[in-house]
């Protein structure tokens, strides 16, 4: 009796729809990385309209960042332990409410809370969205597949800037918000066509270490809100002592709970590895300095020099293109040279370029020298991906992604925080470009404390088998 392509494909558990399952969710994780970036561009504008304060405004970028990245170890485990199928959909429809919320705010509250709603939505969403792809795919169209996944979650951060550009300009910025509502939709009413019954994960499954999220995630919120206010206060006035104190003190807190949690948020003794840490390390300093890139380039360019939302954007596509290209040419030099001295030399371009808007501010010299460190940006995330994962066994590859992933979103959170800080008295209308150059600079000398750091904190590569 012969049997059918169809049939035989059911036995050997391929979904015939998988590619399109793919394509959804791919969009939606494209869709959490855009908000990152797409944001951006409009804060001035929503500054102005909601009455938002330098500190305000600070946290419209990192309550999404420091939620999402806070909360993503816990949407994982809630997806080993409710199944991913209703953690995508119960993540997808938070992040859509999250974001008409954020579009209809006419207060600063209101925008936050908003905000807050995009990062738990996300929280849930990727890890779990990630969890389904695996499933779905098996051998060699797994490694295609997860390939897909990876170049949609990176072009977001890049196409932000010009569709933020490009909404502002154009209806407003509520609607670099509102768009999500109608893609978020389509992607739902997809996925409850597309998406098949799918196993839950075998075995015991691990409660949810909900405190272990709260602690990690409040201490990370009093680093960044020390370090907001201190460019107002001072960097040794007592509430910038109490918040930095506050936030030690709920990190300690946070060991002590994953020691002694039945089932941890996370492991750390993962971050006793040599590599894992270079890695969680050089993750934390890549996003740092691209997002405070964007935050600090959105203003200079919209408030010193006089340039409208499409114009900014436009003025960013260089500088999205160089950290892809950068990406690009990491990922072809990194066996050649090795990560070690990939990182090093990533670090010092991109110092080498935020340099140049710390000495000579101009709208040409701030595009060009941005653009250039943006390359050693790039190249610097090959360079974490690599050295974390790359000694890491299949049954940990799952955790290791996911510290990645968290302190990708803790370092976009500390790096606009800090540069607020630094450049406050600039991004307050018509106090000039000073705090901007500062801020470059900081950023500029942050980078090459860490190309020092990289050269120590990165193994040598192993020499070559016989």
């Amino acid at each position: 009796m012969s049997t059918t392509k169809a049939d035989h494909g059911a036995r050997e558990g391929v979904h015939p729809r998988r590619w399109l399952a793919l394509g959804l969710l791919g969009t939606a994780q494209f869709m959490l990385i855009l908000d990152v970036t797409v944001v951006a561009i409009a804060l001035p504008q929503m500054a102005a309209d909601l009455n938002l304060s330098r500190e305000a405004i600070t946290w419209v970028v990192a309550a999404y960042t420091l939620t999402f990245g806070g909360l993503m170890l816990l949407g994982g485990r809630s997806a080993d332990l409710f199944g991913s199928k209703p953690i995508v959909y119960t993540g997808l429809t938070l992040f859509t409410a999250g974001s008409l919320a954020a579009g209809l705010a006419e207060s600063g509250e209101v925008l936050l809370s908003g905000r807050v709603g995009q990062g738990l939505g996300a929280a849930l969403l990727s890890p779990a969205a990630l969890s389904v792809v695996v499933k779905l795919f098996t051998g060699d169209e797994r490694n295609r597949a997860l390939g897909i996944w990876s170049a949609l979650g990176g072009g977001g951060a890049a196409v932000g800037v010009l569709l933020g550009g490009l909404i502002t300009a154009g209806p407003g910025w509520p609607w670099v918000f509102f768009i999500n509502i109608p893609v978020g939709l389509i992607i739902l009413i997809g996925l409850l066509r597309v998406l098949p019954p799918l196993p839950r994960t075998s075995g015991p499954r691990p409660a949810l270490d909900v405190l272990g999220a709260l602690l990690v995630t409040a201490a990370t919120g009093s680093a960044i809100y020390a370090l907001t206010i201190a460019g107002e206060v001072g960097w040794t006035n007592m509430q910038s002592l109490i918040g930095l104190a506050a936030a030690v003190v709920l990190y300690l807190l946070f060991g002590w709970r994953q020691k002694t949690a039945a089932s941890p948020l996370m492991d750390l003794g993962l971050l006793t590895r040599r590599p894992v840490s270079a890695g969680v390390f050089v993750i934390l300093i890549a996003t740092a300095l691209m997002v405070a890139v964007f935050f600090l380039g959105t203003f200079y360019f919209q408030q010193y020099a006089g340039h409208g939302p499409l114009i900014t954007g436009l003025l960013f596509l260089p500088i999205a293109v160089a950290t892809m290209t950068g990406a690009n040419l990491g990922g072809r030099l990194i066996a050649r040279i090795g990560a070690r001295t990939l990182g090093a030399v990533g670090m010092a371009v991109a110092a080498l370029g935020l340099v140049v808007p710390a000495l000579w501010a101009t709208t040409l010299t701030t595009t060009l020298g941005v653009s250039f460190g943006a390359f050693g940006i790039g190249a610097l995330f090959v360079v974490a991906s690599a050295t974390a994962l790359g000694q890491i066994g299949p049954e940990e590859a799952g955790i290791a992604s996911g510290l990645l992933s968290t302190f990708h979103e803790f370092g976009a959170s500390i790096g606009v925080a800090t540069v607020s800080g630094i450049a406050a008295l600039s991004l307050v209308a018509g106090g000039g470009d000073t705090g901007f150059q500062q801020a470059f600079g900081f950023a500029a000398a942050a980078a090459l404390i860490a190309a020092v750091i990289t050269l120590a904190a990165i193994p040598p590569r192993r020499p070559a088998p016989a």
